[in-house]
């Protein structure tokens, strides 16, 4: 499970990353590497909306290991 933590977190970072160059400089580094809503740039999207989505159950985790 470890593994499936890093790599959805990883993406939730590379999202992060991709909306603050969006917000900063409005620059799109997913749609320059892989086109504007090409097939693989929205895969890419989905896996980042998923991976965030995932990453809520990291609240829970802190919690448990808090007490």
């Amino acid at each position: 499970m470890k593994i499936v933590d890093y790599v959805l977190l990883t993406l939730v970072i590379i999202g992060a990353v991709n909306w603050g160059l969006i917000g900063f400089i409005q620059f799109d580094l997913v749609r320059v590497l892989f086109g504007d809503m090409s097939i693989l740039s929205r895969i890419v999207y989905a896996l980042v909306g998923i991976s965030g989505l995932y990453a809520i159950s990291y609240y829970g985790r802190i919690r448990n290991t808090a007490h």
